[in-house]
């Protein structure tokens, strides 16, 4: 063992202990490989252990209390913050639960450029055993709180027709209540769907509150992680490196490795190792837009009775719609949320998301502490053609539309946000450039792309192009973002990466 309590040699180690690398390490040492698993935040232990903060279980609402801390910095007047899970389980310790795959264009598309093995057919299996591990279950329509069933219930008035459920890869527009990864009120987070099984295998190491600084690379091939814990920083040995961060914190380990663009590394003294200049560019996000109503008396009366009841979470249904600029699927989500840790003031809203930005930023180094915070600048609503403001302004007219319709007028009330101000559109618009916010689900950073594409960072096998032994396996990795919210597309990151490797195992050993 390391000075930091970490073994000295493994045969994989994974860094990070999130949504998609816990099902990488799940699925190596379920197959009998030594693996460790490094995670920057706190290991809570197994399911049901008392360390485990109430936020992060109770899946009635959002949890904060361990996050990253990322946001626009210095990108707008104003912060928006992007918040990412800082302990085992990451991210799918915070979230919504909302489990949605997107269409079936999302990962044709990425096949038809040359990315073999990533096509819709491909990963459906993996989509229906994720699914199974998260512990996957479908609301029903009379489970749904007032505030979901009234706009599920009103939204054929719009076009869209009540669905049972949203991932049919071939559907369009509809309402549907939810998939969510709840069982008995707890949020079903990846360290409990996929590393519980196996914390008792002696070929598993899980080791929390692990900072890892860099990729050790020696003549072209990672040979190690160099990781900071207990306050020693060692080097850990490894015959394969996997990185599942995401799409903030995979690009920036791989530039404090010495990967990636080398105007911008050499500034900052860091040796080049490997130019990879698509390392950090691509990021990208769904605009969003939080519409508000002031509600009405019946409605708060109708919610508190739900909530006295004993089960009332924020987020429990969602639209899918096609504005005037898509033509094969959809590229609106809607998503009503009403919020119940807003004791003091009622709030009664529907979330607005364009699914398919053609805006694109970037994610950069500030310096070479793996303490400080990456420069994240999304560049939300800045494609030259405006397409991104056009498709938000279309999915709020819907929302008016729908709100204003005689099944929901006199129960969601007044809209108070973004306001009256702003049916205009013109107004609207300026609205949306001036206030810029994200849906939660960055990706596209180390993209995947062909060897002839000089802004791909991974190949088609998830390998780091010119370093050998170095994997990517989240959301860092898509080359678009599909039509979804983006927490089971990253379990099948995470199953589809962990399939490759035990393949390139298996054939070593022959």
């Amino acid at each position: 063992m390391t000075a930091a309590g970490l073994p000295g040699e493994v045969a994989y180690v994974v860094v990070g202990g999130g949504t998609a690398g816990n099902v990488v390490a799940a699925r190596l040492a379920e197959a009998g490989h030594a693996v460790l698993v490094l995670e920057a935040g706190p290991d809570f232990g197994p399911q049901g252990s008392a360390a485990w903060p109430s936020d992060l279980v109770d899946a009635a609402r959002l949890g904060r209390s361990h996050d990253w801390g990322y946001d626009s910095g210095a990108t707008y007047p104003w912060t928006v913050g992007f918040d990412r899970g800082r302990a085992i389980g990451g991210s799918s310790d915070m979230n919504g639960c909302t489990q949605t795959w997107g269409h079936r264009r999302d990962y044709d598309a990425w096949a038809e450029a040359g990315l073999d093995g990533w096509s819709t057919g491909d990963l459906v299996p993996l989509f229906e055993e994720g699914m199974r591990r998260m512990r996957v279950r479908l609301y029903r329509a009379d489970e749904l709180t007032p505030w979901q069933d009234a706009w599920y219930d009103a939204a054929p008035a719009v076009g869209m027709p009540r669905l049972t459920d949203l991932n049919n890869l071939d559907e369009s527009a509809g309402f549907a209540p939810e998939a969510v990864n709840i069982e008995d009120g707890v949020r079903v987070n990846s360290a409990f769907a996929y590393l519980d099984p196996v914390r008792g295998l002696p070929n598993l190491t899980i080791a929390g509150d692990a900072l890892v600084d860099r990729v050790v690379v020696e003549n072209g091939r990672a040979t190690g992680v160099m990781v900071r814990r207990h306050g020693e920083t060692v080097i850990v040995r490894a015959g394969t490196v996997v990185l599942a961060g995401g799409a903030y914190n995979s690009p920036t380990i791989l530039l404090r490795s010495g990967i990636g663009p080398a105007a911008q590394l050499a500034p900052l003294g860091i040796p080049i190792v490997q130019h990879l200049p698509g390392v950090g560019e691509n990021l990208h996000d769904q605009p969003f837009l939080l519409m508000s109503w002031e509600g009405s008396d019946e409605m708060a009366r109708d919610m508190q009775r739900a909530r006295d009841a004993g089960w009332a979470p924020d987020e429990q249904a969602m639209g899918k719609a096609a504005s005037s600029f898509e033509t094969e699927a959809f590229d609106l989500h809607f998503l009503p949320y009403s919020p119940t840790h807003l004791t003091g003031r009622k709030r009664w809203s529907v979330g607005l998301s364009a699914l398919q930005p053609r805006s694109r930023g970037s994610v950069r180094l500030q310096d070479a502490d793996p303490e400080s915070k990456p420069l994240i600048d999304h560049r939300f609503l800045t494609d030259p053609e405006g397409v991104d403001v056009a498709i938000l302004a279309e999915g709020a007219g819907m929302l008016r539309e729908l709100a204003a319709s005689p099944a929901l007028a006199r129960r969601v009330g007044r809209e108070i946000h973004p306001g009256p101000d702003t049916l205009e559109p013109a107004a609207l618009r300026a609205h949306l450039y001036a206030n810029p916010d994200n849906y939660w689900h960055p990706v596209g950073t180390c993209r995947m792309g062909r060897e002839d594409d000089a802004l791909a960072v991974v190949d088609a096998r998830a390998r780091v192009h010119g370093i050998e032994g170095l994997h990517i396996a989240d959301c860092a990795i898509m080359p678009t973002v599909p039509r979804a919210t983006t927490a089971m597309p990253a379990i099948v990151m995470g199953e589809k990466v962990a399939r490759m490797l035990l393949q390139d195992a298996e054939e070593t050993t022959r």
